[in-house]
């Protein structure tokens, strides 16, 4: 029998690692030009069914020059690429009946959200895990376990990493960041002994 509010295993749902580039940190005026996605079936991280691609930013949204610094984009790599809304079409087709997976969803879900409405798509409001959520939670296991010694922990995906005993990959690549939220992901579940997607969001 369906208990109420009951929620899935945590390991049935697929979950969609994502990661985005953009040329700036305004949703409103700057563009996002790189996306990279890998699921996560059955908890394990399937890398032949990544997804990345650069995109064509839309007419007069530019990359600033301080974000060019980060990912090491210019205009002239992104001339031939797929447009916001084609791409924004192959995320929407995976995620579909998925779990949207991001490593602070502050900055990535208002761009996904503005991309999808400039491009005249409909936002499907997937469900969202966020291992920024995960980190606080699992300091906050720790501090329970250990109350005198645990400082607040560092929310940035390649420190965070480091913590949790993983190495180091060069950042700023959407696929390769996307891949390193993965396996954040599957770290802090098991630390805060997540059993069910409940436990998760």
């Amino acid at each position: 029998m369906l208990r109420l509010f009951s929620s899935p295993r945590w390991d049935l749902p697929v979950y969609w690692a994502l990661d985005l580039e953009t040329g700036g940190l305004d949703v409103r005026h700057d563009p996002i030009i790189a996306v990279g996605m890998v699921p996560v079936r059955n908890g394990v991280i399937q890398l032949g069914e990544s997804f990345d691609t650069l995109v064509r930013p839309d007419p007069g949204r530019a990359i600033r020059p301080e974000s060019v610094r980060a990912h090491q984009l210019l205009a002239g790599d992104l001339r031939k690429s797929p447009p916001l809304a084609a791409v924004l079409q192959e995320v929407d087709r995976r995620l579909e009946g998925g779990v949207l997976l991001v490593h602070n969803r502050g900055i990535d879900i208002p761009f996904l959200k503005g991309g999808h409405a400039r491009s005249g798509l409909p936002w499907k409001k997937p469900r969202v895990v966020d291992t920024v959520d995960l980190i606080v939670k699992a300091a906050s296991r720790r501090r329970f376990l250990r109350p005198e010694g645990e400082t607040m922990p560092s929310l940035n995906l390649s420190e965070a990493r480091r913590v949790n005993g993983l190495p180091d990959y060069q950042a700023h690549d959407a696929l390769v960041d996307a891949i390193a939220t993965a396996e954040l992901f599957l770290v802090l579940r098991h630390v805060i002994g997540a059993k069910t997607l409940r436990d998760l969001r």
